[in-house]
Formats: structure tokens, sequence, C-alpha cells
């Protein structure tokens, strides 16, 4: 019995995939976008962060950023988010699409992110409007 038990695990082991659980930054913030959660979104801001919103451009500390991100929102209440483009092949890198529908219209976000000490954070952020 035992070595029936043992081939089971053994076989069990060898057709289940083994993978490491690593969370979807990108499906997440357009879960925050999506929610209007600027302090989530500014949870993975780098120290500093290049904001490009609405043709505004500056870099910005985090709570700088943060501070603006919740201001658009409150011009523009978020009704949807979804991710149109995304690069994860680098991986230290990542870049992001988004279109983020609101009651005012719909915007473009373009997002980069750059991986420290295993976790991504955002490093560069613009809002336009969607020309579609």
């Amino acid at each position: 019995m035992n070595k029936t038990i043992l081939l089971t695990f053994l076989l069990f082991i060898h057709l289940v995939p083994i993978t490491t659980h690593e969370t979807d930054i990108v499906q997440d913030l357009a879960a925050f976008f999506k929610s209007g959660n600027s302090k989530e979104i500014a949870a993975h801001f780098s120290s500093t962060v290049e904001l490009n919103i609405l043709n505004e451009e500056e870099v910005y500390s985090k709570p700088q950023a943060e501070q603006i991100v919740r201001d658009f929102f409150t011009k523009h209440n978020p009704t949807g988010a979804t991710v149109i483009h995304k690069i994860d092949t680098n991986p230290n890198y990542r870049f992001c699409i988004l279109s983020l529908s609101t009651r005012n219209g719909k915007f473009r976000i373009s997002i980069t992110l750059k991986k420290t000490n295993s976790e991504f954070f955002i490093t560069e952020m613009s809002i336009e409007p969607d020309k579609l």
C-alpha cells in the first residue's frame, strides 16, 4: 500500500506543473484605476515619478504624484479600465497601456515600471485623452 501511495504522489508531481505565483502588477493597476484608488496606485510609485497628465509634465515625489492622481480621479470619475497592451518579457521592466473610461470620456494611460529589490515600481505615467 505504501508503494501505491508513493507512486501516485510521484505521478501527481510530474503531471501538475510547478509554478511560482507572481501577481500580475498590470492587472492590479488596471483594477486600481477602475476603482479610482489613488492610494493603491501610489503604493506602486517609485520615490520620484515622471507624470504627464493632460499635457502637464513634471517629475514629482511619491506623495505629490498621489495627490495629482487623486485630483484627476475627482475630476474624471472612473467607470472602467482595461489593459490594451503590455510588455512583460524583460524580468526587470514592465510597460502597459490601459484604457480608462470615465464619466467625462475615455483616457489612454501609459505606465512604465522598473524592478527594484524584486518589486516593480512606476517610474513614468502618462494620461491623455483617448483619440479613438
